[in-house]
């Protein structure tokens, strides 16, 4: 298993397409995924705001199997590093907390403007939208990224998913780059 580690905010958790595919690339050992029950809380709590016919424990059973399902990916005991932390929006401090006490390297937000790159250099952590962080793991080895995008589109069956469609679910993520990236691969692996 790498050493490398991410640490997903919440934000990238919510919606469930970009959450799942997280998690489906989580699984392949490319990087060490991490997160904190605060960041459950945030994008749970995010998901009941819009979405009323879902309940709270059936997104707790989601929490639950996420936490099972990926190899010591809870962070725990950050909380110290909160107070001399600085950031754009203080509600944030415990996402940059939680990566330095994980030692990530990577957070994974679509808020960058949250995390300037001169405070998070600070402790050597870098920023990424899920589009570039995505982009850099097919870098790293296509191979899983293609094993895992292809296991998260065939796990979806209600409705299943051609892959332009599946395509098109990525792309209203706000992945266009990982998609295009994706086209060139697709009559090989996908």
């Amino acid at each position: 298993m790498t050493n490398f580690s991410v640490l997903y905010d919440a934000c990238v958790l919510y919606p469930a397409p970009l959450r799942d595919l997280l998690m489906n690339l989580a699984i392949t050992d490319l990087y060490r995924a991490k997160w904190t029950n605060e960041i459950h809380r945030e994008w749970i709590d995010g998901v009941l705001s819009n979405r009323n016919d879902l309940g709270r424990k059936f997104l707790e059973r989601t929490r639950d199997r996420m936490n099972m399902s990926v190899r010591d990916c809870l962070v725990e005991n950050y909380q110290y590093l909160i107070p001399a932390l600085r950031l754009p929006d203080s509600n944030d401090r415990h996402v940059l907390a939680a990566a330095i006490h994980s030692s990530s390297s990577v957070i994974v937000t679509y808020n960058l403007k949250d995390f300037p790159k001169d405070i998070l250099l600070k402790h050597g952590i870098e920023a990424q939208h899920p589009d570039e962080f995505l982009i850099n793991l097919i870098d790293l080895s296509i191979d899983a990224v293609c094993m895992a995008v292809n296991r998260h589109r065939v796990s979806l069956k209600n409705p299943p998913k051609t892959i332009e469609e599946y395509f098109f679910s990525l792309e209203k993520q706000s992945l266009p780059n990982f998609v295009e990236k994706l086209r060139e691969f697709s009559n090989l692996r996908i």
